[in-house]
């Protein structure tokens, strides 16, 4: 937009400019042609008066010298009277010019070369015409009119810069609102709730930033409003929790006994994480910062060993692959269990009983991929198995647990797809990038699946086996 204002303005005032420079320029070298004439009128009729009295060559002579253009002024005197034709001065006028003013009896101008020749025509006492040429140099003609129009030109572009200039700060006025506009907006929609413009420039920019800011004003309280429905809801669980906690107490000892009250008190940390993080207003799976994050390889042996208890209840067979060594991932602990606790519960709900499931750890230098797969019947639309809250279509699914690890994923810049697995159901593979990368939009998401990396060959080669 500024650009555009100041190539109008350029235009509009180069037109300007040219429609009236350019006939003033004309109408000035008319001008100074006019004074040249003027002038050699006056000195032609400074000759007159002696003409009139006398036709002495010496009084003549002495009466142009004293008219100071001797040097360019010719008189033509005609014969008669016994006296033969006098002529005084240069004459640069041709013969037939001069005839033809003698005979007309009225001014007339030739040009001659270097200039133009001014021929008047001035009676004598004898009734003879005799003629007065006056010598008009080219110079004369065009005394001033460089300079004047040098003078107009300068006019010209200063006025042309002028408008430019102003028109540059016309659009700087425009455009630097709108451009506050568009980083507020960017601002808001990375997160930064904080994000507001300041409420000025031309009328329409100033009540965009208004309705910006009140828009603002809304999305903060609408994220205020589910932050203290989630901590209420969170809260309301209690009560059951406090419940279960109690009648766990009275199940005695025994595996069975252990693994509910563990599963019951860490349900209870997972509500109070809820409701503190909703109360802070801080996203549960927010990017580590360096040296923060986790050992994938721990958190996997920790939750398969959880759920192979119920494995072997329901006469499931299970695998564990590459978790024999540290992996370190640049994720909370609390939210990769999560995310493997969503997985393998889906396994378990979505799937029956006697199905074999597996979870392979592939580390490689930039990345590090975690498998979920089972021998179950599969997932038949994945899209619309990843769209949050949608699920897989089946009875108890939301699709909230695949959303956890989808932005477990994003939140390290990496990507979740579902496929199918080599024991015949779904697979899940969870890309989790480990070089601090912001995460990536879908279109690079895309291209980085499309290309086959090192780690993505050597997880190739570990499923062909």
């Amino acid at each position: 937009m500024r650009w555009a204002l100041v190539k109008v303005s350029l235009a509009v005032t180069t037109m300007v400019v040219l429609a009236f420079a350019v006939p003033l320029g004309l109408v000035i070298r008319e001008m100074a042609r006019d004074r040249a004439f003027s002038n050699a009128e006056r000195e032609a009729a400074a000759v007159a008066p002696a003409l009139s009295i006398t036709t002495d060559r010496d009084q003549l002579e002495r009466v142009v010298a004293s008219a100071g253009s001797d040097a360019g002024m010719a008189v033509h005197l005609p014969a008669g009277d016994g006296q033969d034709a006098l002529e005084l001065g240069r004459q640069r006028a041709a013969d037939e010019d001069i005839a033809a003013v003698r005979k007309l009896g009225r001014a007339s101008t030739t040009g001659v070369t270097g200039g133009s020749t001014l021929l008047q025509p001035v009676a004598l006492s004898t009734g003879k015409i005799a003629v007065v040429e006056v010598y008009v140099p080219e110079s004369d003609v065009t005394k001033g009119v460089g300079t004047a129009w040098a003078v107009l030109a300068a006019v010209g572009v200063a006025l042309i810069l002028g408008s430019v200039a102003v028109a540059d700060r016309l659009g700087v006025r425009m455009v630097r609102p709108a451009q506050r506009l568009v980083e507020g907006a960017h601002d808001l929609g990375e997160g930064r709730l904080g994000a507001r413009v300041p409420e000025e420039g031309p009328t329409e920019l100033r009540l965009a930033a208004v309705a910006f800011n009140s828009m603002a004003d809304q999305v903060v309280q609408l994220l205020a409003n589910e932050r203290e429905l989630a901590a209420d809801l969170s809260h309301r669980l209690r009560t059951p929790l406090t419940v279960l906690r109690l009648n766990t107490a009275s199940l005695g000892e025994g595996p069975a006994a252990d693994q509910t009250r563990t599963a019951v008190e860490q349900l209870e940390r997972e509500v109070d994480t809820i409701i503190r993080t909703a109360r802070e207003a801080k996203p549960q799976t927010a990017a580590a910062g360096p040296g923060a994050g986790c050992d994938a390889a721990e958190v996997v042996r920790e939750r398969m060993a959880f759920w192979s208890a119920l494995a072997e209840d329901e006469g499931r067979k299970w695998r564990v692959a590459g978790a024999d060594r540290p992996v370190r991932i640049p994720v909370a602990r609390a939210d990769l269990a999560a995310a493997l606790d969503a997985l393998l519960g889906n396994v378990f709900r979505h799937t029956a009983e006697g199905t074999a499931f597996a979870v392979d750890v592939h580390n490689g230098e930039d990345a590090v991929i975690v498998l979920v797969s089972d021998a179950g019947p599969g997932i038949p639309d994945p899209e619309v198995a990843m769209a949050r809250g949608r699920g897989s279509g089946s009875d108890g699914s939301t699709g909230l647990g695949l959303d956890i690890v989808r932005r477990l994923a994003e939140s390290t810049g990496g990507d979740v797809r579902i496929g199918s697995s080599v024991l015949g159901g779904t697979e899940v593979r969870i890309w989790l990038q480990l070089d601090g990368r912001a995460p990536a939009s879908r279109g690079h998401r895309q291209l980085r699946r499309r290309r086959p990396g090192r780690l993505a060959a050597v997880y190739s080669r570990s499923r062909s086996h």
